[in-house]
């Protein structure tokens, strides 16, 4: 159960990354604020894109554990 449930969560972080890029990099460098250090990025059009790359990183990850958890634990019982 709490495989399924980490799944639901790294998927949902993924799509935000995807879907969400300026939203990520927003939520980081405020992070960052509070800890007094101000970061901005060297090319925010390369700061999107690895953001998204990143984001459809973790989805196919994730889903490829997620077939494998299933065709393990279904398919060769």
């Amino acid at each position: 159960m709490a495989q399924i449930l980490l799944s639901v969560i790294i998927l949902a972080v993924g799509l935000f990354l995807l879907l969400n890029p300026q939203g990520s990099i927003e939520i980081q460098r405020k992070f960052y604020e509070k800890l007094n250090w101000r970061i901005e990025p060297i090319s925010m059009q390369k700061e999107i894109r690895n953001t998204r790359i990143m984001g459809l990183f973790l989805i196919m990850i994730t889903l490829s554990g997620i077939i494998y958890f299933f065709i393990m634990n279904v398919c060769y019982k």
